[in-house]
């Protein structure tokens, strides 16, 4: 019992039981390379996305005008006919 054991700093922590050595160092060195390339492939597929949802959203936003113009001339056309309809019984009717 005369030995105390590891805190977690000591476990976990750099020179412990779970601290990096040299060679876990090289490793980590040698894939930034590699990482640096996915992030840039990343990005740049990110962009083709973007590319992609702002001509998605051009388009829908032109759809919702084309809809709203047919919706608006076609509101007209119904209050016309309905307002023809009423003329029609009232001036037969005197």
């Amino acid at each position: 019992m005369g030995s105390r054991a590891p805190n977690w700093a000591d476990q976990w922590g750099a020179g412990g039981f779970g601290g990096e050595d040299e060679n876990e160092q090289v490793k980590k060195g040698s894939s930034s390379g590699k990482m640096a390339e996915a992030k840039a492939k990343a990005s740049a597929g990110m962009d083709k996305a973007k590319a992609a949802a702002v001509v998605g959203a051009d388009k829908a936003k032109e759809a919702a005008v084309v809809g709203a113009m047919k919706l608006k001339s076609g509101t007209s056309a119904g209050l016309k006919w309905v307002k023809n309809q009423y003329q029609k019984r009232t001036s037969s009717s005197k």
